[in-house]
């Protein structure tokens, strides 16, 4: 870990914040509007319109446009975005995935890590799309309790449920934005998704402002519902978001297997901001893994977790070189009875060591920091034994009620307790 005093360190996540903000938030001057009315499209809620959308894309694609979805229920199915085209979701628009899946035809698709060579495409693709914008107050709704119950009856009917694939059923994510720059999306409501929300790959100064990502309270668990998935993508910015999903809402991504650090295809995940987001339900508000190789300069900061989630999780996954470095939550509201404040462990969904020895990963530079409030359990810090070293984690100014108040760590130097309350105590060491 870096030498550089307390100062120094909050001083340089300022400094490098403040430099993603400009890249990422230039606006392009006003183009023109192209209604997706206008080339056939109807919001009956019945008619799957991905021609006339899609053509609606390509005839705005040729000078640079905005693509307008209009009030009322738009059903599509797979769309890909081009270059100069932006998308708009005006108030009371809702763009909806079919649940006929032979209208998202199988192509070759980032997923989970690596390249499926044929699976679902996303509902909104969109690839070297520099300066893209989805915006407005509409919802890209993804139908997804019919495809839930689908999965589930699959899963549950497999000789081993445990290890049905999340592959194994097709299904769609909401967005899917790969290999672009200076990304906004802004103000878009996320819902019912019938796989991942919002997947960002190989991206670089992104702005994800004001949207939702929601599954229904009804739904007890929505399989693969993540919220954001940060796959191999630098300069990213999470600000004013509401995540109620269950699943990761945050989650960090990249590569897996014990020759992940050789996938030129994931870089690593780098300079994240997140900030002023509401976490009510979900596994994780961040979540590094479960595939993930390196992850480094991340800060949450001034939000609030009002369900029985884990806030911070670190899968360590023992088939997977990891570096998880300088990770830091700072100023965090907690309103809860459950829920885990740290979750460090091992993680060993699908694993596959390929025939090579056990690697090595290092945790370090993780900080919590200005907790307030109740919740359920301080946590755990646990490694692979033999392939992992954790640095001490600092825990400071943290004035809580807690449940279960002790955090637990075997293996590990003992964390660092700096102006610690729980549960009106003073304390001073785990």
């Amino acid at each position: 870990m870096s030498r550089l005093g307390r100062r120094d360190v909050v001083g340089a996540i300022a400094a490098a914040a403040a430099s993603i903000a400009p890249r990422a938030l230039a606006a392009r001057p006003s183009r023109p509007r192209v209604l997706i009315t206008a080339f056939g499209a109807r919001a009956d809620g019945v008619t799957i319109n991905t021609r006339a959308i899609q053509a609606a894309i390509d005839s705005a694609a040729q000078g640079g446009g905005v693509v307008v979805v209009s009030a009322g229920v738009f059903v599509s199915g797979a769309l890909f975005l081009r270059p100069r085209v932006d998308l708009h979701l005006e108030d009371g628009a809702v763009l909806r995935c079919t649940t006929k899946m032979e209208h998202f035809p199988a192509q070759r698709t980032r997923i989970e890590g690596h390249f499926e060579a044929a699976f679902t495409p996303a509902l909104i693709n969109a690839k070297g799309c520099d300066g893209l914008r989805i915006t407005g107050k509409g919802v890209l709704d993804g139908a997804g309790r019919e495809i839930w119950e689908r999965f589930w009856a699959l899963r549950n009917a497999a000789p081993d449920p445990a290890n049905f694939p999340n592959l194994g059923l097709p299904r769609a994510r909401l967005a899917l934005i790969e290999d672009s720059r200076r990304v906004t999306i802004e103000d878009v409501a996320f819902k019912d998704s019938q796989f991942w929300n919002l997947h960002l790959y190989r991206c670089r100064d992104v702005v994800v402002r004001r949207a939702r990502f929601t599954v229904p309270d009804d739904y007890k668990q929505a399989p693969s519902s993540d919220g954001i998935d940060i796959d191999s993508s630098q300069r990213v910015i999470i600000e004013d978001c509401y995540f109620s999903v269950t699943d990761d809402c945050i989650a960090a991504k990249g590569s897996k297997g014990p020759f992940a650090l050789e996938d030129r295809e994931s870089p690593p995940v780098e300079h994240i901001r997140v900030r002023r987001c509401h976490f009510r339900r979900g596994h994780q508000a961040l979540a590094c893994g479960s595939e993930a190789t390196i992850v480094r300069d991340v800060l949450v900061e001034d939000c609030k977790v009002t369900g029985p989630i884990n806030v911070l999780m670190l899968k360590l996954r023992p088939d997977t070189p990891q570096v998880y470095e300088n990770i830091r939550l700072s100023n965090i509201t907690l309103d809860s009875d459950g829920g885990t404040i740290l979750a460090i462990g091992p993680w060993s969904q699908y694993k596959d060591l390929k025939g090579a020895p056990p690697p090595l990963s290092h945790v370090r530079g993780v900080v919590l920091e200005g907790f307030r409030g109740r919740f359920g359990a301080f946590g755990h810090v646990r490694p692979n034994r033999g392939q992992t070293t954790i640095a001490p984690v600092q825990i400071k100014d943290f004035d809580l009620r807690l449940a279960r108040s002790r955090l637990a760590f075997a293996d590990v130097p003992a964390p660092v307790f700096d102006k610690v309350t729980i549960n009106g105590q003073a304390v001073a060491a785990p």
